[in-house]
């Protein structure tokens, strides 16, 4: 008989960090995961099974399809947006198709058994796409359907998967028989900037915050690649973690959309290089624009209006600005690197 269990793809990332330890901590179903890199040793123990692959090898699905009865699966496995930018082709391979049979796989799954698989999906503020800054201040806070016209790679690649989402939601479910029916139930949460005090930041656009930090920690240089008035909504990992779960969990029936705006506070480049400095005296913060992640960056929205995530499933992030950075961000890698030997 194949083995209940819920799937996490890119489970060496960043998210996949705080979301294995969390469900390992509160959930009874067994945890297993594909990523193209095996997995740190400090998660093995929390993980039943370990795939390592791609989510492009056909093959490899049909054999985790064979074993596990997957009825939750927490799709992280991306390129970012920086990255995307200078492979488009295969930003679109990975982004787009692997999330395509990614819902094959689910859809396949749902049909074995029966039942809904619900499809956990990170999307992004690179979804939105502003023309220019008086736009961006005279936006204010964005909905979910607001400029929906992304300027990146990455961007148009979450934003279509979002429509393969709902399709796939909407069509099986109206294909399907009788309830309970298989097919996918797909959920998304469009994610802000997230800061991670556990991992070290991978090539994201919005890293720039997290970098000055882990860079004052080490004691090094560090040139911020956007303008100091530059100001998008970020969050907390904790939070992000959080929100993944508590979507997760909620009754279909009391969902509005597929897809949800996340945010919880949004500073400029300069006053998290202010709250570094004084958390850090010695930290050399300078700012040495990079036009193109720049222009990114000026392209997504100030702040997002979140208000369907908390009316829904209740989003309430605990993390602000202030909390983000004094209780979790700066003692944890501060922490990091005293241990490393590296903080003054």
């Amino acid at each position: 008989m194949r083995k209940r269990a819920l799937l996490i793809t890119g489970a060496g990332g960043e998210i996949g960090h705080g979301l294995i330890a969390r469900l390992s901590a509160t959930s009874e179903t067994p945890i297993i995961t594909l990523d193209v890199a095996p997995l740190e040793a400090s998660l093995t123990p929390y993980v039943a099974r370990e795939f390592t692959g791609s989510i492009m090898d056909g093959a490899l699905l049909e054999r985790i399809l064979a074993e596990f009865d997957v009825d939750l699966i927490f799709h992280l496995a991306a390129l970012l947006s920086t990255r995307a930018e200078f492979t488009p082709v295969t930003a679109h391979q990975v982004n787009v198709e692997g999330t395509l049979n990614l819902l094959e796989f689910a859809q396949h799954e749902a049909e074995s058994h029966g039942r809904p698989v619900v499809f956990m999906y990170p999307s992004s503020i690179a979804i939105f796409g502003l023309p220019d800054l008086d736009t961006k201040a005279a936006a204010g806070r964005v909905r979910e359907d607001d400029w929906n016209c992304p300027t990146t790679m990455y961007g148009c690649n979450k934003l279509y998967c979002e429509h393969l989402g709902r399709y796939y939601t909407h069509h099986y479910k109206q294909l399907a028989a009788e309830p309970p029916a298989g097919h996918v139930d797909f959920r998304c949460v469009r994610f802000p900037g997230l800061i991670s005090a556990i991992t070290v930041p991978s090539g994201g656009t919005s890293d720039y915050a997290p970098e000055m930090i882990h860079a004052a920690a080490r004691g090094e240089q560090y040139d911020c690649f956007v303008r100091p008035d530059a100001r998008i909504p970020f969050m907390a990992m904790p939070d992000g973690v959080e929100a993944l779960l508590k979507l997760a969990a909620a009754p279909r029936e009391r969902l509005s959309r597929t897809a949800y705006n996340l945010g919880a506070f949004n500073p400029s480049a300069e006053e998290v290089a202010a709250v570094v400095r004084a958390s850090f005296p010695g930290a050399a913060i300078g700012f040495k624009v990079d036009a193109k992640r720049q222009g990114i960056v000026d392209s997504w929205p100030a702040d997002v209006d979140d208000a369907a995530a908390r009316a829904d499933w209740g989003f309430a992030p605990e993390f602000d600005f202030a909390r983000a950075f004094s209780e979790y961000l700066i003692p944890t890698i501060r922490r990091r690197y005293q241990g490393e030997g590296l903080v003054r």
